[in-house]
């Protein structure tokens, strides 16, 4: 029995052009409501909510996962999943790897059975130098295109056509890039006055994001000068004020877009731009695409 389960997830500086992540398992997968069985897995595992509520119960948290939010499940980490919604939900998992450093041969190979654990089966989590691991806050709200490469690397999986390995492995990076480069603002753990601060800014703008969220209003908030605030909240938010701003309003838009019917000028107005087409112009940026072209999309989806 491996009993030092604080060890995990092991974890790796490497940069990103070491990564060479293989794919153990890519599916889509309908689950009924309740509560399934505690588990440990020797590799990693990305779970999107494609419809439905669900939970995860990990280190001591309770995670909440709306459709449209995926969730990391490290190495050896125990965790328990739950289906909260009452008609279920539908999910797309992918069982992956850093390093291509595990065989599985069976799905069973891929879940720690405790009475006869292999500790040298545990995988690796890549780190790069100077940034936050992608476990260290597990919930990930994926742009669009993430899901798509998702979408195609199960389809890839399934088929397996001649090269399978290679896009598969391709289109991990590709999602792992994704991962890496989405703001982790709800990660904030300094003790000082000023984190903790900023922390309850930053939550501020996460419920309200239609606000005239200026540099000034941000530095008013703070109790500080313009720049000094500035140069704060991009230090420990890692980036501009005025980014993470559009980047919560995006959120929200992509959030409206998908589960509501109203019209594209209302869901700009909710967030926080009143000119349709300067909204329209800002989601292009964000998503490669228009407002209206995301929301069939996603009906699609």
């Amino acid at each position: 029995m491996d009993n030092d389960t604080n060890q995990y997830p092991l974890q790796q500086v490497a940069a990103p052009n070491l990564w060479s992540p293989s794919v153990h398992y890519a599916q889509f997968q309908h689950m009924p409501v309740g509560i399934l069985p505690e588990r440990r897995l020797y590799d990693f595992e990305l779970l999107y909510v494609c419809q439905g509520e669900a939970a995860t119960k990990m280190q001591g948290q309770r995670y909440v996962l709306e459709a449209g939010q995926l969730i990391l499940l490290p190495s050896g980490v125990y965790h328990q999943n739950e289906i909260v919604s009452r008609s279920g939900a539908r999910f797309l998992g992918i069982h992956f790897d850093f390093f291509n450093e595990l065989d599985i041969q069976t799905e069973a190979d891929m879940v720690v059975n405790e009475a006869d654990v292999r500790p040298s089966k545990f995988c690796c989590e890549a780190v790069v130098e100077g940034q936050p691991p992608l476990s260290g806050y597990p919930i990930y709200t994926p742009p669009l295109a993430c899901v798509q490469l998702m979408e195609q690397l199960v389809e890839e999986f399934t088929m397996r056509p001649l090269g399978y390995e290679l896009v598969c492995k391709s289109l991990m990076l590709h999602i792992l890039t994704y991962l890496l480069r989405t703001p982790l603002s709800r990660t904030l753990s300094h003790a000082t006055l000023h984190g903790k601060r900023l922390a309850e800014l930053i939550e501020q703008i996460e419920a309200a994001p239609a606000s005239p969220w200026t540099s000034s209003a941000i530095a008013e908030h703070m109790n500080m000068s313009i720049d000094h605030a500035a140069k704060l909240f991009k230090q420990i938010a890692r980036m501009p004020p005025s980014e993470f701003v559009q980047t919560v309003r995006h959120r929200e838009a992509r959030r409206l877009l998908r589960e509501s019917e109203l019209s594209i000028e209302n869901v700009g107005d909710l967030v926080g731009y009143s000119d349709i087409h300067y909204f329209s112009r800002i989601f292009r940026r964000h998503e490669g695409i228009s407002p209206r072209e995301y929301r069939k999309l996603s009906k699609i989806l």
